[in-house]
């Protein structure tokens, strides 16, 4: 099962309502705060992020089973847990910057309403 949950585009310029991610050297302003679920990203220069997603739009999916969502993909981003309850990965789909999160908290403030489809 893979549902749609944001789109993440990445950004060089500060945005309203940004949250600092210290460890992850990342500024976003969540999904949450638009209404049509676009998460704005801002990379401190020494933050250990591909290229691609610093520069490229990723869409993000819900996944069931991140390990067997994984299987036989090109990985640019290994699995990884940014908060408690949730695990991510990003892969490369014809050149573009996937993200794929694993909900292991149902009831994780991020993971959109079931009735939530695009």
């Amino acid at each position: 099962m893979r549902r749609y949950h944001h789109i993440g585009i990445p950004t060089t310029a500060a945005k309203p309502g940004e949250t600092h991610l210290k460890h992850l050297k990342l500024f976003v302003v969540s999904h949450e705060k638009s209404e049509f679920g676009v998460e704005w990203m801002r990379f401190e220069a020494d933050a250990a992020v591909p290229d691609l997603v610093r520069q490229v739009p990723h869409v993000a999916f819900e996944v069931a089973d991140l390990a067997s969502e994984l299987a036989g993909r090109e990985i640019l981003i290994p699995p990884n847990s940014p908060s408690d309850g949730v695990r991510v990965a990003f892969i490369v789909e014809n050149g573009a910057p996937i993200e794929l999160l694993e909900f292991t908290d149902p009831n994780h403030p991020a993971r959109r309403p079931s009735r939530a489809r695009c």
